[in-house]
């Protein structure tokens, strides 16, 4: 007969279901998945009242029989052209920036660091004000902030390498990475002409403004490739969370793992930042309230934390867009929101310096 502090334990459990299909096997929270589940439904119903949104408004039923081609074509155009694709951009974003920040804050054990913080945005958003000041062709904007997104992160893994990666003196790079490449934004800023600066001052704001079908696509084609290797290096995520020393002794190779966690990482900030420039705060945010919410970072939990970031990036977009009284870009709106936020995580955290 089992005794009560075991009985005890039992309650205690989260809900399992098992699920197996071959060689592959998985395990599955209930609760996680039932959160998953309303927040999709939450997702779908925030879009939806999105699309009808606008100078010109469109009922909610017409909405849904334009996005499936069977409304009049006035408003087809109106949803298909003008409204979805921003939408559908902004739950991308803003998906690809939450598990972005939940990779690195699980990764250097800091609930603190974020891809904005540690300096990846910012070398998306130097060359990509470069490349913008200087007249280039924009229709390369997205891969040029792409490589600038890369070549920073490459930078602050190699400067911190000392024979391994360490969590503080990665976050400690990463700002000092972050305050240089800030710094040469500003400069580009002052150095050339007004009117090549204004169009980069707008997307360094961080929007989605303008965004199309094929931003949707590359966004797609991007989180397509980039969530399954995240929900599946999640396992090796909470292992190493537990120190090198055990995570080698469970037979891990501990420097490949962290590399490709981060490499992981600083993808999804960078497809993100190369679309819609450099928006402040989802990442470091979104973590923490799926963390609340549904308990320590898994598989299940990460794709939870993506739709949270969805939800909160088209809800702030929806807030600047309609219902201030000026139109402001999205990345205003989070960093609204965020600094506050930030503020009570670092008075919360009791961080001394």
């Amino acid at each position: 007969m089992a005794s009560q502090s075991e009985t005890v334990f039992a309650s205690k459990r989260p809900p399992l279901v098992n699920f197996r299909l071959g060689p592959v096997s998985l395990r599955f929270n209930l609760r996680v998945l039932a959160f998953i589940a309303i927040s999709l439904a939450l997702l779908l119903l925030l879009a939806a009242w999105a699309a009808t949104l606008g100078s010109f408004r469109v009922p909610l039923d017409e909405v849904v029989k334009a996005a499936i081609g069977e409304s009049t074509r006035q408003y087809e155009f109106i949803v298909q052209t003008l409204r979805l694709p921003r939408i559908i951009v902004a739950i991308l974003v803003g998906c690809a920036l939450a598990m972005s920040g939940a990779i690195f804050q699980g990764l250097v054990r800091n609930p603190l660091v974020s891809p904005d913080i540690i300096g990846i945005d910012a070398g998306a958003t130097i060359v990509a004000v470069w490349w913008i000041v200087t007249s280039q062709d924009r229709t390369l904007l997205p891969v040029v902030a792409f490589g600038g997104a890369v070549a920073s992160a490459a930078a602050i893994y190699l400067l911190t390498w000392r024979g391994g990666i360490s969590g503080n003196r990665l976050i400690l790079v990463g700002i000092g990475m972050n305050a240089m490449l800030s710094a040469g934004t500003t400069y580009l800023m002052v150095k050339y002409p007004i009117e090549q600066v204004s169009s980069a001052i707008a997307w360094t704001a961080g929007t989605v403004y303008g965004s199309d079908w094929g931003d949707v696509e590359v966004m797609l084609i991007a989180l397509l490739l980039l969530i399954p290797l995240a929900v599946t290096l999640m396992a090796s995520l909470r292992v190493l969370q537990f120190g090198d020393d055990t995570a080698s002794s469970l037979g891990m190779l501990v420097e490949p793992t962290r590399l490709l966690l981060i490499l992981t990482g600083c993808a999804l900030a960078a497809v993100a930042v190369s679309t819609a420039g450099p928006i402040g705060f989802v990442a470091l945010i979104v973590p923490h309230i799926a963390r609340m919410v549904a308990g320590p970072m898994t598989g299940a939990v990460l794709v939870l934390t993506g739709i949270f970031g969805g939800i909160l990036l088209l809800g702030a977009d929806v807030v600047g867009q309609h219902f201030l009284p000026v139109a402001l870009p999205v990345g205003v709106v989070t960093a609204a929101i965020g600094a506050p936020y930030f503020l009570f995580l670092l008075y919360k955290s009791n961080v001394r310096v």
